[in-house]
């Protein structure tokens, strides 16, 4: 697994590129967390017990928000880039 690229196009038009290392995505039940680069799945093992590292491996690690909040500035001022997703629609209001 390589470090993922995204090119964001901002409403100036410009693009700007950056490699994104941890997805934290806000679900129904609390955060998932997606390793995005071999550097989250490296960093990510540091934080959790070794019996949870093949569901963090392969996205299907869900943890409380606020852990999910502490998770990714700490994984910041370690130099990771971490992508924080808000919930953009609820499916209790459909």
């Amino acid at each position: 697994m390589s470090t993922k690229l995204i090119i964001a196009i901002p409403p100036n038009r410009e693009n700007t590129r950056f490699c994104m290392d941890i997805s934290l995505s806000e679900k129904r039940h609390g955060t998932q967390i997606e390793p995005k680069s071999v550097h989250g799945i490296l960093w990510l093992q540091t934080h959790f017990e070794s019996n949870h590292w093949e569901s963090i491996c392969n996205g299907l690690a869900i943890i409380p928000a606020k852990d999910a909040e502490m998770l990714g500035e700490d994984a910041r001022k370690a130099g990771l880039n971490i992508n924080f997703i808000n919930s953009l629609s609820k499916i209790d209001n459909f």
